[in-house]
């Protein structure tokens, strides 16, 4: 479907693709062929017309001369960026002819697909690739960069992707932003706290640095990285212990509240502030507001789950909305995430049933530097697509040692020459977002939406979903499933879900209104999706699976013995490694920093201005030193994955991470390393 992408002038709807909670109704402005302009949608219910500085500016990027127009072929040294252009036959045949090889010589297991949600469209992430490799039969990849970790802990105590509607979040009277810089990751929750806040509602943020979400708030709470469910577990032992538990809910919708109760005794306020860095005095005011403000909210952020106890963390604060009741009062309760109301039918989708070797190796994807530097037998090929491993995964200099492989075969599909397509055989031009028909599910709001084309394929550029079918054809692969249309992709995803929440989304419902609201029902009503049907205070799964069938708070997994804990955060104007090639994003957020406390600066005598070294023995960067009171003293922070910059020197941010994974859900460990700092010169 091309209706809009074949107008020349006019204004289309759009939805923004981006990796967001958000996701935003857009209107494209075209004027002769051209978009001239990105607004938003004012008729969408949740965001209102609101659009961030990423998006607004993203007609730059869809033009930019660096984008990617045709396929291209190394011709120099891994790494140094050196291609030639050649034609789609030639490149779809080099493609299959090696993989052809492969599997004849060492197995489909000898190549593995590499992606993740650079666009969130459905059937662009999650569609004909899925189909084609489990039909192939290769390694399987661990989609755990994430949420993963924080998914699964909170999964364990509410039974799922479930929470609040951020729309009824405007009568809280106490909202607390838990470990999100949501000014710039969840600008939307911010407009709805402002309106809650002029009908007197308070708004406390805590995290390890005051960014823009922390000076926006009414109290701003500075924690110690990694040590958020020890305060969570002392704010319940304060609830407690003083009345302010709500016993009514906690009997009829809860299991184990009274194993709970004993559980956080020991969790004195004494004993939580030498752990995490909160005084005595904040954890009691802090424990005293939340039990004694209705409704209360916490928007739970992807920030604590990064780090060795990650799952645990989120799991105990979940718990919290719980023990005071806040659920039973409308825009009360939590949001970790509320993907699992607008679930389609997965299964539809990927069709997992093509795989013959269900038992096929599987590679956690936040340890692909050991993948591709360690694994026996190696892989030989990888397919690399919506997402720059070479910058996002963590241990990046691992991973570069991998991509360096000459017997390693790569192909990158992109819209961009990255970090990771400078180490690519084959480059392929890829399609964006408005390019494409796909449909999109927030994981944050209630509605579903549609994209339909509003400019035509850039170039020779291509969409996942044509590349793949390309791809199956050329390997002479016959299941008619690798052949469908975009349109029977939207179509076969949306329909036998299973899920009532989706009744009357239909491609149909969607082409017409362009965004559909699912049919949510309150949690009290319908029950929580898990075992017990209840919120899991003590959960049995946990405990049959290993863990503490209890919150509890582990300490982070020692790092090395360098003095500073290094938060690698995101920034206002990239997300992740996205908008870092294209330079009106880069001059809005100017350069690269390391944020450090003036206890910490002045002991090294480094002051705001000053280029830094920041390094530990995984790698090392050059930054700009900013010195403040914006973190506690132990704590270093960056903001932002920035594009490699040989003027500015050193590695890629991420080369400082650990490549560890963290307690549940093999998520990642980003936030969970360790760094010196010394000023340069």
């Amino acid at each position: 479907m091309t209706r809009f992408a074949e107008q020349e002038t006019g204004v289309f709807p759009s939805v923004c693709s981006l990796d967001c909670p958000d996701q935003c109704g857009l209107l494209i402005h075209k004027d002769n062929g051209r978009i001239v302009k990105v607004e938003g949608d004012p008729s969408h219910p949740v965001t209102q017309g609101k659009i961030c500085n990423k998006v607004r500016n993203v007609a730059e990027r869809l033009y930019d001369p660096k984008r990617l127009q045709y396929p291209m072929k190394r011709v120099g040294k891994k790494g140094e960026g050196n291609f030639e252009r050649i034609t789609w036959d030639e490149a779809i045949e080099t493609i299959t002819s090696k993989w052809k090889t492969l599997i004849a010589e060492e197995g489909p297991e000898s190549i593995m697909p590499y992606s993740f949600y650079g666009n969130m469209g459905m059937i662009g992430t999650e569609g004909l690739d899925r189909r084609f490799f489990h039909y192939m039969g290769s390694t399987q990849l661990e989609y755990t960069i994430c949420s993963a970790a924080g998914s699964q802990g909170y999964g364990y105590t509410m039974g799922g992707s479930v929470g609040t509607d951020p729309e009824e979040t405007v009568n809280a009277k106490l909202i607390v932003m838990w470990g999100i810089n949501a000014a710039s990751t969840n600008m939307h929750q911010v407009m709805l706290a402002e309106k809650a806040r002029k009908n007197g509602a308070q708004i406390v943020v805590i995290d390890v640095h005051k960014n823009q979400t922390g000076r926006w708030a009414d109290w701003f709470i500075p924690i110690l990285p990694g040590t958020d469910a020890a305060l969570a577990l002392g704010l319940m032992h304060i609830l407690f212990a003083e009345g302010m538990a709500d016993e009514a809910f906690l009997q009829q919708y809860t299991v184990g509240a009274e194993e709970l109760r004993e559980q956080v005794k020991p969790y004195t306020p004494e004993l939580v502030s030498s752990i995490t860095g909160v005084s005595v005095e904040d954890i009691y005011k802090l424990a005293r507001l939340y039990g004694g403000t209705h409704p209360s909210f916490i928007r739970i952020g992807n920030g604590p789950q990064h780090h060795d106890n990650g799952g645990m963390c989120i799991r105990t604060i979940a718990c919290l909305p719980a023990v005071t009741g806040a659920w039973r009062h409308q825009g009360g309760g939590a949001i970790k995430g509320n993907g699992g109301y607008l679930e389609h039918n997965v299964r539809a989708l990927q069709r997992p049933d093509l795989r013959k070797n269900k038992s096929a190796r599987r590679v956690n994807m936040n340890l692909l530097g050991q993948a591709l530097t360690e694994l026996d037998p190696p892989v030989r090929a990888m397919y690399v697509y919506n997402s720059n491993p070479a910058v996002v995964a963590p241990d990046a200099n691992k991973v570069r040692q991998g991509l360096e492989r000459e017997d390693l075969f790569t192909v990158v599909h992109e819209l961009f020459l990255t970090e990771t397509a400078k180490y690519a055989d084959i480059v392929l031009p890829a399609t964006s977002s408005y390019e494409n028909l796909d449909f999109y599910a927030s994981y944050w709001h209630h509605y579903v939406q549609i994209q339909e084309p509003v400019m035509l394929p850039y170039g020779e550029s291509k969409s996942n979903t044509a590349v793949f079918r390309l791809l199956a054809g050329a390997m002479g692969f016959e299941e008619p499933a690798l052949y469908d249309s975009d349109e029977d992709l939207i179509r076969q995803s949306l329909a036998d879900s299973g899920n009532p929440v989706l009744a009357g989304v239909t491609y149909e419902s969607l082409v017409e209104h362009q965004f559909v609201r699912g049919q949510v029902r309150p949690l009290l009503e319908t029950g929580f999706p898990t075992p017990s049907g209840k919120i899991e205070l003590k959960s049995e799964t946990m405990a049959r699976r290993g863990y503490s069938a209890l919150p509890t708070y582990t300490p982070l997994v020692e790092d090395g013995d360098l003095p500073f804990l290094y938060i690698p955060a995101p920034n206002h104007n990239f997300l992740n490694s996205t908008f870092s090639h294209n330079e009106k994003h880069v001059r809005l957020e100017k350069t690269p920093k390391l944020h450090m406390n003036e206890t910490d600066a002045s002991a090294r005598g480094i002051a705001t201005g000053d280029r830094i070294r920041v390094w530990n023995d995984r790698g090392s960067c050059v930054l700009t030193a900013a010195v403040g009171a914006d973190l506690l003293p132990g704590v270093v922070l960056s903001q932002g994955l920035w594009a490699d910059d040989p003027e500015r020197g050193g590695d890629t941010l991420n080369a400082l991470t650990p490549a560890r994974v963290a307690d549940m859900g093999g998520g990642a460990t980003f936030f969970s390393g360790r760094v010196d700092v010394e000023k340069v010169g």
